[in-house]
């Protein structure tokens, strides 16, 4: 029974460290990649759709993207996406296909992103302790209700506590990847 609950919350915290890294991966670092328009949604058919699924997205340089649309009709709502989100990019476009130069980052935007990078994951470690907390909470409800010993109780909190130590590390070690590559010149 503890072993399940253990179980199911390691795999919450898998998610919660896929998502911080997901969340990395859409931070612009002054490289070109493709996740930096996971978040950029474009009106099609009256529906909001990432841009992926409209268009090939490709990385021709290390300091530009390329979006070319299946339907030349969505190259202008594509544009206005892109100008209306918080990427700070300034599309261009031949009437085929839509070029994004990613300028070289200041110091001082180096910074922010330094700063976002770090309250994403304290975010990421409140979760991981929220889920901590929880499945704390269901191993002492197991032993109220007597299924479990106190002995039982107490070794399932420590096999909680060493999963978060573990995740929290997994947390650390992607943010120090994240600051890194911000950091690069």
């Amino acid at each position: 029974m503890v072993k399940d609950i253990l179980a199911s919350h390691e795999e919450r915290m898998k998610k919660s460290i896929e998502a911080l890294k997901h969340e990395f991966a859409s931070l612009r670092a002054g490289r070109a990649t493709p996740s930096l328009l996971d978040k950029v949604m474009v009106n099609y058919y009256g529906a909001p759709t990432p841009v992926n699924q409209i268009a090939k997205v490709t990385v021709p340089e290390p300091r530009m993207i390329m979006i070319q649309p299946w339907e030349k009709s969505i190259l202008h709502d594509i544009e206005v996406a892109i100008m209306k989100s918080d990427l700070g990019l300034s599309p261009n476009s031949d009437g085929t296909a839509i070029r994004l130069s990613i300028p070289a980052l200041t110091q001082e935007r180096r910074q922010e992103l330094v700063k976002t990078v770090n309250k994403k994951t304290e975010e990421a470690k409140v979760a991981l302790r929220n889920i901590r907390r929880d499945g704390n909470e269901d191993i002492k409800k197991l032993e109220k209700a007597k299924e479990i010993t106190e002995d039982e109780s107490k070794r399932g909190q420590e096999s909680m506590q060493k999963l978060v130590d573990k995740y929290v590390k997994l947390a650390d070690a992607a943010k120090e990847v994240k600051e890194k590559e911000v950091m690069e010149v």
